[in-house]
């Protein structure tokens, strides 16, 4: 039997409410080193890794993409697309506190180059979304609990503007300190995935790269001799609620969504339960890896009128498909058949010619 899984999404509030995430900012120190001069090699490798806590509380779920800080700049009002850590370098490492010439991808692990030496208190050199170079460091390593060939990893990484080691990753109140997922493939400002050699993603867990890996669509993986990177893909545009393909998300805070795939990853629920209730939800959306094939309302409560001028002949409205079990197109994509889509979702958004208006 098919297991069905129901995917409860806390999702942040939009762009704005991105920036204002609660982040746990360390103790300031006295800077004996300015800001324009920098730190030395030597004290800077020394200072990493000092303030991460080993205790966990409970796994975050957002709507950001990879989960980091937009900015190290935190009066900026920076762009949801933005990331102070978008890919790092596999080799040569920066630092290594043992033997180590580089770093390789397993699965959802990484191995050190050579076996001898450990991952832990490894430096990488990173890359920002505006192409800044960063560095990255290893901190930590827990496999996961539910999958041990999976591991969580404590990154930090330097921040130029403040001098310290600081975790990227944006932390929420049941997160105050979050961890990464090393995973395969770089992600640009509009959310697109591509392979790229000796590169790779530290996705943080309050980031839908990660997220969509905890409800199984694990990219290094396959079912029925079919690779779920596309299926992991599509999962990080629902995520979001980006329909567009553009890296913008339309989703308010606490919005709940059931999702099913053509795979049987993750089954339609049919069920009531404390979090959903299949009555109340209608289609949303079919999703590829670029983003929406058709829509039937959005997440937020817009108009679908205000995702047709976003993303201007991508969607039309010219004709209703029916995809079957009561999901319902009410605009779809104009050169991609809406049947094709690997992943769907309901929700508890207005039905189609409820909303009105395109303001968040």
């Amino acid at each position: 039997m098919k297991e069905c899984l129901l995917a409860c999404v806390v999702l942040l509030l939009s762009a704005l409410a991105h920036a204002a995430a609660p982040v746990v900012e360390k103790t300031a120190r006295p800077r004996s080193v300015s800001a324009a001069t920098g730190a030395s090699d030597a004290e800077r490798y020394s200072r990493r890794c000092q303030s991460q806590a080993a205790h966990r509380i409970a796994r975050p779920q957002g709507t950001m993409l990879w989960g980091t800080r937009r900015d190290w700049d935190t009066e900026k009002v920076a762009d949801e697309r933005g990331s102070v850590l978008v890919s790092a370098d596999l080799a040569p490492p920066r630092r290594a506190d043992a033997p180590v010439k580089a770093l390789r991808l397993e699965g959802g692990h990484l191995v050190a180059e050579p076996s001898s030496g450990g991952v832990v208190g490894t430096v990488l050199q990173g890359t920002a979304s505006d192409g800044r170079p960063v560095e990255v460091a290893i901190c930590g390593a827990e496999p996961s609990p539910e999958d041990p060939s999976m591991v969580w990893y404590r990154i930090e990484a330097w921040n130029a503007l403040a001098q310290e080691w600081e975790n990227p990753c944006i932390a929420l109140d049941r997160v105050p300190d979050p961890r990464a997922l090393a995973v395969s493939g770089v992600w640009d400002v509009s959310g697109a995935r591509r392979d790229v050699p000796g590169k790779l993603t530290f996705a943080c867990e309050n980031g839908a790269i990660s997220k969509c890996i905890g409800w199984g669509y694990k990219p290094w993986a396959s079912r029925e001799g079919q690779s779920l990177t596309d299926l992991h893909q599509a999962c990080t545009r629902m995520a979001r609620a980006d329909y567009c393909g553009n890296g913008r998300n339309h989703t308010h805070e606490d919005t709940t969504i059931d999702m099913y795939d053509r795979l049987g990853v993750i089954e339609r629920a049919t069920e009531v339960s404390a979090d959903w209730d299949p009555a109340r939800g209608s289609f949303e959306a079919a999703w590829a890896p670029d983003g929406a094939t058709c829509l039937g309302h959005t997440r937020d409560g817009r108009a679908l009128a205000s995702i047709l001028q976003e993303c201007p002949q991508r969607f039309s409205a010219a004709s209703v498909t029916e995809l079957g079990q009561g999901d319902r197109c009410e605009v779809q994509r104009t050169d991609v058949n809406p049947g094709t889509a690997l992943l769907r979702n309901r929700s508890y958004g207005a039905a189609a010619g409820a909303t009105s208006g395109g303001g968040r």
